[in-house]
């Protein structure tokens, strides 16, 4: 059964930094893909094999939106891993970016009920972890406020304001490990960095599966 917490979040996901090998050619991706304004870049070489144990997920308005953000992807030499498609939910789709983040694109309309736009109506940083419940629980301890909870199988933590420059706020997500896997369409195993900080105002830790946070600014 879903649960929901209608208390004022005292922490939240402020920023997402990704450690990229060449921030040149990531800024050049993420701005032709229309994402740019969400993220931060950071170099970095540290090792990183397989899945990464994430996604970064946009919610559009509808299926036309979905394919234009897409095929911006492929264009700017994403690889699509899931081909956009409707599904029991909506309509979506799955595309790893050059530096091996691996996005998700969809919404809840089946239908369109107007042109494509080029509108994000939601940014989630979905975490696949071992355990949904000792996760947030881990999470909860640090001040975040649960929004929707479904058992052992996902939690959503309630969003912040946006950051800097940044058009929306971001939302926190927690999914099991495997079962992200499987809806990405790629292998569950994964070794080395994770190659995501997570910014937010409860300082600098590790949660239990390795994502890492550090502190920015109120």
């Amino acid at each position: 059964m879903a649960t929901t917490a209608s208390t004022t979040a005292h922490t939240s996901l402020a920023s997402v930094t990704l450690e990229v090998a060449d921030p040149g050619a990531a800024r050049r991706f993420y701005r032709a893909f229309g994402v740019d304004a969400y993220l931060h870049l950071r170099a970095s070489e540290a090792h990183s094999a397989g899945f990464r144990g994430f996604t970064l997920a946009l919610t559009v308005s509808g299926p036309a939106t979905v394919d234009g953000f897409v095929g911006d992807a492929v264009d700017a030499g994403a690889t699509v891993l899931k081909p956009a498609a409707k599904s029991l939910w909506g309509y979506g789709g799955v595309v790893q970016a050059p530096d091996g983040t691996i996005w998700k694109i969809a919404t809840s309309a089946k239908k369109d009920t107007g042109p494509a736009t080029r509108e994000i109506d939601d940014v989630v940083l979905l975490l696949g972890v071992e355990d949904v419940k000792a996760t947030k629980q881990f999470y909860v301890d640090r001040g975040l406020t649960v929004a929707r909870s479904f058992g052992g199988k996902y939690t959503e933590f309630a969003p912040g304001q946006a950051g800097p420059g940044q058009p929306g706020p971001l939302k926190l997500a927690l999914y099991k490990r495997r079962a992200l896997a499987k809806d990405l369409g790629v292998p569950v195993d994964g070794t080395g960095s994770h190659r995501i900080v997570l910014g937010g105002t409860t300082g600098t830790f590790t949660d239990p599966d390795g994502f890492a946070w550090e502190a920015t600014a109120s």
